[in-house]
């Protein structure tokens, strides 16, 4: 490898509205890493805590042996401020950081269908791999074996405030039910589908008026994330919609204009939430690949 390569991964968030394990979105919050020269043995340099392996055993290098099992040993050098184990992607990162990798060390040309579809069968969804890699909001199918994605551009004027719990995550804590009615199954379906056509005939109002039902979540979700009905009340004063809860439970999102999420923001940082907020642009590019 005559130069470095640097790979930039946007975070992610997934399960907006009914659109679980199909629907994500991309944030301007990134994962990058610099792959330097050959080594004998795998070295991955971050400072990301103690839990993370900085050997064979990292994540990134899994999937770039998973995706070309004969690609040597490299070092490589880890950069992100995407949070770890708050419901915005910081394991999809790595994942797509490693296929980008593979692709670029291996020569293998994949097309972006098929970094999808490996990142998929990695994750076990499609959802947040496709955003990391294309940007903005992609709507995902994923049967085990082939994936299915379409890009949703979002409006240049709309941003993101994200509430992040201070607290570490509960592994238990499933924000989701595990069996619905097919009563349930219908009103979920069809919130679904005006979600996607709002997204694609640029609607945005009734998109995030759609990102809002809240079919899918267990019964005491306010109780399980009391903050979501706090944030959700705030926004709605102000005229603001589009708040939904990562599938952890431990981020919540809220779509607007930067005036908007301000003014939300003002509001917010004197009521009795335990966590910070950021307001984070949308990423709109995806994965990207610079010194190949």
């Amino acid at each position: 490898m005559d130069k470095k390569i640097i790979i930039r991964v946007p975070a992610t968030s997934t399960g907006l509205g009914t659109g679980v394990d199909s629907i994500g979105i991309a944030f301007g919050l990134y994962y990058t890493v610099i792959v330097e020269e050959e080594m004998q043995h795998w070295q991955v340099n971050h400072a990301l805590g103690k839990d993370i392996p900085h050997n064979e055993d990292n994540l990134i290098v899994r999937t770039i042996l998973q995706i070309d099992s004969s690609i040597k040993p490299h070092q490589l050098t880890v950069m992100s401020d995407v949070p770890i184990g708050k419901g915005l992607g910081a394991s999809t990162t790595a994942v797509a950081a490693g296929i980008k990798i593979a692709n670029a060390l291996g020569d293998l040309n994949m097309s972006l269908d098929d970094q999808i579809k490996a990142g998929s069968k990695m994750e076990g969804h499609a959802d947040g791999i496709a955003s990391a890699l294309l940007g903005d909001i992609t709507v995902s199918y994923f049967d085990g074996d082939m994936a299915t994605t379409v890009k949703a551009p979002t409006p240049e004027a709309i941003n993101a405030l994200i509430y992040i719990n201070k607290q570490e995550p509960d592994l238990n804590h499933n924000v989701y039910k595990q069996n619905i009615s097919s009563n349930q199954a219908i009103m979920a379906s069809s919130a679904t589908n005006v979600l996607v056509a709002a997204l694609m005939s640029n609607e945005w109002t009734k998109a995030t008026e759609m990102m809002e039902k809240e079919t899918f979540y267990v019964d005491n979700i306010n109780e399980k994330v009391p903050e979501l009905s706090i944030i959700k009340k705030h926004a709605h004063e102000l005229g603001i919609y589009g708040t939904y809860v990562s599938k952890t439970g431990q981020a919540i999102i809220t779509f607007g204009t930067t005036s908007e999420l301000n003014q939300l923001r003002d509001v917010l940082s004197t009521a009795d939430i335990n966590g910070n907020l950021r307001l984070i642009k949308i990423d709109h590019d995806g994965a990207t690949v610079r010194g190949e």
